[in-house]
């Protein structure tokens, strides 16, 4: 019980704080693009739609929220679950599927939204005053072995690939799969990656093993990005983060961390609740029967009386402190994870409009307006530019 009542006791305070954006922080999200290259929108909708050019009931993300948190160039996730892997077909369909829903966004509010298909078009469509509907794809399976799949899917607006998900597919090893059958890349893996420089997709090493990650550094001849992930300085042991050593490979590779907003990315605490809760709640199914009624109570008693451990703006400004400290100020960003991680986000970070708090949080570190515009846009369009340049010239 110690873990969770030190879960508590950083529960009790991210609830008792508050933010309050300043004149200027706001002034500095309207005056900026402001690019999250992580935001599960699509796979939301497919679960549980809700019209998002207008204010939502549910989720963290709609065109009100992001205009007030002046968010410019939401990298829009098209989610594969990792076990549509096993059933051929499957992982392409959906992914078609979820990027017809991101054109019809596009299509049915114009006045909006716009696909953003280059750096040129999100330059574009900012002085247009539309936010651009750029797309990134979480889990490559949908590739599916066929490099002119790779092209069908570019052609289609994916400007970056997540090799992997939550298992090993056909491409890389994941970093939460203990069955690491490939001990990094897989020979198809290796050519898609060098594909994908060709073609102007960008690589995207957040989820993979590190055994894949420092193989797609020796591979790659542009900069990769990890889309959302935090550091494992914070979270020991958690190998979905990055490491100190990854990091700074990733800066020599002139690559960029985009920073996940989800607690259990952010704190060692929250990143332990879970499995500690999960632990407690199968010895009471196992002592009272899985479906027993009492073990449902007892369960729901027991999350009740242990509430999540959000994790605070504060910590999430420690990630970004800690690499620009590493590295410098050119290779960190946004990748929240909004509408991916579920009712776990920082206190002061809850939805698309809160981008003003983190720039407050920013100011009040001492960070110039400078540096700012480089968490914000700036690091990101210049990877963005460095594969678009690449490709053009292959």
């Amino acid at each position: 019980m110690i873990g969770l009542v030190s879960a508590l006791t950083l529960s009790a305070s991210a609830v008792a704080q508050t933010y309050q954006a300043s004149d200027k922080a706001v002034q500095l999200a309207q005056d900026n693009l402001i690019i999250d290259t992580h935001i599960d929108v699509p796979y939301r909708l497919e679960k549980d739609w809700e019209d998002v050019t207008v204010a939502t009931q549910r989720g963290d993300f709609d065109y009100p929220r992001a205009v007030v948190g002046g968010l410019n160039v939401p990298f829009m996730s098209i989610y594969i679950p990792a076990n549509l892997e096993r059933t051929e077909g499957a992982s392409y369909q959906l992914a078609h599927k979820l990027i017809d829903s991101m054109e019809a966004l596009a299509y049915r509010a114009p006045d909006k939204f716009d696909i953003a298909y280059s750096v040129a078009d999100v330059e574009e469509q900012y002085e247009r005053g539309v936010i651009s509907i750029a797309m990134g794809m979480e889990n490559g399976s949908p590739i599916e072995g066929d490099l002119a799949n790779l092209q069908t899917f570019y052609e289609r607006g994916i400007r970056y690939i997540t090799l992997a998900h939550s298992e090993s597919n056909h491409i890389a090893d994941s970093s939460y799969d203990i069955r690491k059958q490939w001990n990094g890349l897989s020979p198809f893996g290796v050519e898609l990656v060098e594909a994908m420089n060709n073609t102007g997709v960008m690589v995207d090493i957040s989820h993979v093993s590190d055994e894949a990650f420092w193989q797609t550094l020796e591979v790659t001849k542009v900069p990769v990005i990890a889309s959302h992930s935090s550091l494992r300085r914070y979270t020991p042991g958690f190998e979905r983060n990055m490491s100190d050593d990854m990091i700074k490979a990733l800066a020599d590779n002139g690559g960029v961390i985009m920073i996940n907003y989800g607690s259990a990315f952010v704190t060692q605490q929250a990143n332990r609740y879970n499995a500690m809760i999960a632990k407690q709640a199968e010895a009471i199914r196992e002592e009272l029967g899985a479906d027993s009624e009492e073990a449902q109570a007892r369960i729901e008693k027991l999350r009740s009386s242990n509430p999540y451990p959000f994790a605070t703006l504060e910590q999430v400004l420690d990630h970004i402190d800690h690499v620009v400290d590493l590295v410098g100020i050119d290779y960190v960003g946004i990748g929240s994870d909004y509408d991916g991680v579920g009712d776990s986000l920082p206190v002061g970070l809850k939805d698309v409009a809160s981008y003003p708090n983190l720039i407050q949080g920013l100011l009040d570190r001492g960070y110039s307006d400078a540096d700012i515009k480089k968490i914000l846009n700036e690091n990101l369009l210049r990877v963005w530019r460095e594969v678009e340049a690449y490709a053009a010239n292959n």
